[in-house]
């Protein structure tokens, strides 16, 4: 399965529309992982949904995760959440600060 990485020359923002296209997947799926907050949109005055051309990167885990172990969407929130928090604590180790301690919403 190929998942489409490349930026989109357009404009430094998308519609909801473009966005959906760029990544390769339906508007309809893109509007359910909006609910789920899987991805977050910038809401404009109006209540049109736009995007940064930079999540597509994230959009391309989420569906890697999604079709490699066979998640499904709920739980793909919590793995997400758990390797931002990876990434956040190798970040520390690695600049040698101590780790921020938080409280995870989910706890």
């Amino acid at each position: 399965m190929a998942y489409r990485l490349a930026r989109s020359t357009r404009t430094a923002r998308l519609s909801l529309d473009a966005f959906a296209a760029d990544a390769g997947i339906h508007p309809e799926l893109l509007r359910r992982l909006i609910t789920l907050g899987l991805v977050e949109p910038y809401v404009d005055g109006a209540g049109q949904f736009w995007f940064s051309p930079t999540q597509l990167s994230a959009l391309a885990r989420a569906r890697r995760l999604h079709d490699g172990l066979g998640l499904n969407y709920a739980a793909l929130g919590v793995v997400l959440d758990l390797l931002a928090r990876i990434d956040e604590l190798e970040a520390a180790v690695r600049s040698g600060r101590r780790p921020s301690r938080r409280n995870p919403s989910w706890t």
